[in-house]
This record gives structure tokens, C-alpha cells and sequence, in this order.
């Protein structure tokens, strides 16, 4: 799928870029060419060294930020397909600085689509949230118009042959800045865990599946979709019995912009919903191509009315020792992140009333 082919990764050093990267090297390595685009010269660095050019000629590091169009327009040149990750995605900075979240995740979503447009390039990716579906916070709000722009881009490719689709999904396992490595942080302290309510779910997705997620609609891609993975969802308390059983919690009450449950498709949205076997997939909501004939392509059925995908109506759940297995397997594996600390449990370890 990807032989032959010029890359283009934007926010390319980020956990996503890193697993992406991995992934394409190794399953594809006679890809032409891999660009990594990032702002950050010293993640750049590091990322070098983690992928020397002489195991890995066809990597590129290519400074560069989605807001400078300009820099987009060179940096797109000769490249096939795009993947867009770059993003400022953290909650209470976008509340704090909303118009730089704003130039980054809007402005800039635009940018990567004029910048493709004008150089020929075939099919684009781009990565969502679930904060994304029915937003309460800025992030969330600059994601749905991140969505909307590439979907919408569909309508006006005219003669261009080009793709743009958008892949939506949950919290990624032990990302930077997210729950897990926090608890691991506290454990490692000794201190007690912050919970912000014990009713609190989130989706879990991990790395490998994100990527293989995009990997799969850049290869089922027809234009305007947005594709939603059938992920686990996982509570708030479990997740701290299977990090630290021993340590007590400490209830917060819930941040600004937060909510109890994560949405990946509203009711709304189910009307232009449709299930295939392991994700689903909302539909541009002008008719670009023959919707029966992509139901029957990929062998999938109509949402019925009312159908929503909440975290907190989820089928599948994740117990305890399945969290703790995964945070050994994903996130253990990160002892700069992590600070070293293990989850190795002794035969007197027992996970603590969620409502202690």
C-alpha cells in the first residue's frame, strides 16, 4: 500500500508520529520517503537518534509549524500522502490561551489542506478526539472544526485527485500528559491519587491500534468519513486500584471543560452512522459517492436511531488486571516517562473501595 510512496507526518515527533514511524519503517521499509514535520528542534534530535540515517535513509526532519503556510507549502512538495497529528490538545492551556489553540488546530488544519491541494497530493489523514463530539471545551471545539474543514475539503477538490478523511478515537495509553502516568508519578511518591469523580469513564485505545487505525483508512478511505474504532472504555477507579492498590484517593470534583463521559458518536450523528464489524463510520453529511455501494464494499449496516457511542454506555469494559497488564505492557515500557516505577504486585496487594 505505502511501497513507493512519500510520507508526510505533521506533528511528527509526538507520540503518534513515534509509533507511526516505527510502524511504516518496519512494514513498509521500501517507502520512498518518511518527512517528519515538528516545530521542536530538540524532539527532532532526540528522535534521530532514536532512527539514525543510516538504518533509516528514507527519514526526513523537516522544521516547520502547520500555522506558516508557507513553510507547509515547501515542505509538501514531491510528498503522496499526509498524515496530520500535529495539534495543541491539552485542556486547560486551550482554555487559558484559546486563540493560540485556535491558530494551531483550525487555522493551521487549514493551512495542511490549501498546502495539499496545491501540491498534488493524493490522500490525507487527519487525527481527532473524542472531545470532539459534542464539545464542552475549547479543545474539543477546535477538533469538530478541524473535522468539518476536512471533510468538507471533499466538496472542493474538483478535478484534484485527492482524499481527505479524518480518524477519530479515545484516550491513548500512557500518552504524555495523560491519567496513567500521573498515578505512576503519585505512586512513585507515595502520595495519594486525585480523582476527579468516582463515576468517571473514559475510551482507552493504545498506540499500536491508533496507528493501525489510520493505516487502515488510508487504505478504505473513499473521502469524508470519519472513521471510530470499537475501543474498551475504562473507569477512573480502576484504573487507580490497578496502579496503586495500597494508596488512598482523593476526590476533586471535576475540572472546567471535563466531562463525566466521553462521546465518540452523538445520537445526532447516528443517522449518518455506519457499523462494520470493528469500528464505525460517520459519513460526510453532503453525499460524495454511492453510500450503498461502500455499505456493501466493506460489508456494513446502518446505526438505527438513537444509537450513541459514550464511554459510559460502552459493552466493553476493561477490568483491573486487564488495565494492569496494559499499563505494564504500554506504558511501563516508558521509564523516562515514569520515573522507573514498576507495577509488580505482591500477594498482599488488594485494590481499595472505589469510593475510599
Amino acid at each position: 500500500m505505502l511501497t513507493g510512496k512519500s510520507i508526510l507526518v505533521t506533528g511528527g515527533t509526538g507520540s503518534f508520529g513515534r509509533a507511526f514511524t516505527r510502524t511504516v519503517l518496519t512494514r513498509y521499509p521500501d517507502i520512498k520517503r518518511l518527512v517528519i514535520l515538528s516545530r521542536d528542534e530538540l524532539k527532532q534530535f532526540e528522535m534521530a537518534e532514536d532512527f539514525p540515517r543510516e538504518k533509516y535513509p528514507q527519514l526526513r526532519f523537516f522544521i516547520g509549524d502547520v500555522r506558516d503556510i508557507h513553510r507547509l507549502q515547501r515542505a509538501l512538495e514531491g510528498v503522496d500522502i499526509v498524515v496530520h497529528a500535529a495539534a495543541m490538545k491539552q485542556v486547560p492551556a486551550a482554555e487559558y490561551n484559546p486563540f493560540e489553540c485556535i491558530q494551531t488546530n483550525v487555522l493551521g488544519a487549514q493551512n495542511v489542506i490549501d498546502a495539499c491541494f496545491d501540491n498534488k497530493v493524493k490522500q490525507v489523514v487527519a487525527l481527532s478526539t473524542d472531545k470532539a463530539a459534542g464539545p464542552i471545551n475549547l479543545y474539543g471545539a477546535t477538533k469538530l472544526c478541524s473535522d468539518k474543514l476536512f471533510v468538507a475539503a471533499n466538496n472542493m477538490r474538483g478535478s484534484r485527485d485527492i482524499r481527505l478523511s479524518v480518524v477519530r478515537y479515545g484516550n491513548v495509553m500512557g500518552s504524555r500528559g495523560s491519567v496513567i502516568p500521573f498515578f505512576l508519578k503519585k505512586k512513585h511518591a507515595g502520595e495519594s491519587l486525585p480523582i476527579t469523580d468516582e463515576r468517571m469513564t473514559r475510551f482507552n485505545i493504545s498506540l499500536k491500534k491508533g496507528v493501525d487505525m489510520v493505516l487502515d483508512a488510508l487504505e478504505r478511505m473513499w473521502g469524508g468519513e470519519i472513521f471510530v474504532p470499537k475501543i474498551p472504555s475504562y473507569r477512573i477507579t480502576d484504573v487507580a486500584a490497578a496502579i496503586a492498590p495500597e494508596l488512598s484517593t482523593e476526590i476533586v470534583g471535576i475540572r472546567p471543560g471535563e466531562k463525566l463521559h466521553e462521546e465518540m458518536i452523538t445520537e445526532t450523528d447516528a443517522y449518518n452512522t455506519i457499523e462494520f464489524d470493528n469500528y464505525f463510520v460517520i459519513l460526510p453529511s453532503m453525499r460524495l459517492w454511492d453510500v450503498d455501494a461502500f455499505i456493501r464494499k466493506y460489508d456494513g449496516r446502518r446505526c438505527h436511531p438513537g444509537f450513541k457511542y459514550n464511554s459510559g454506555t460502552n459493552t466493553d469494559w476493561l477490568s483491573v488486571e486487564q488495565l494492569r497488564d496494559l499499563i505494564d505492557t504500554h506504558v511501563h515500557s516508558k521509564p523516562s516517562e515514569n520515573q522507573g516505577v514498576s507495577l509488580s504486585w505482591t500477594q498482599n496487594s488488594s485494590p481499595m473501595a472505589a469510593s475510599n
